[in-house]
């Protein structure tokens, strides 16, 4: 059985670095999911569930993050995760 993948994208809100605290709650929501979980921006994809790696993309806010997820919760992270990026806060 071939595990279920997505992808979505979401756009970091224009105020908004993946700097440390809001990195640290994206990570955070990702690491509530068993699917094995990417984020990538700018050509760079980073491991959802590590915050040195997510750190490393430098994204800055208006940055479009493309989320993609597989395994059976693949579904339910990246709405998760979307909605974190959409809610997330200097």
């Amino acid at each position: 059985m071939v595990p279920a993948s997505s992808e979505s994208t979401v756009v970091l809100p224009a105020r908004v670095a993946l700097h440390a605290r809001p990195a640290a709650t994206f990570v955070k929501t990702a690491l509530r999911f068993r699917a094995r979980v990417t984020v990538g921006t700018d050509g760079k994809v980073a491991d959802a569930k590590s915050i040195l790696a997510v750190l490393a993309l430098g994204a800055q806010g208006g940055t479009l993050l493309r989320l993609s997820a597989e395994g059976e919760d693949a579904p339910d992270a990246l709405a998760a995760l979307t909605s974190c990026v959409s809610g997330l806060i200097e």
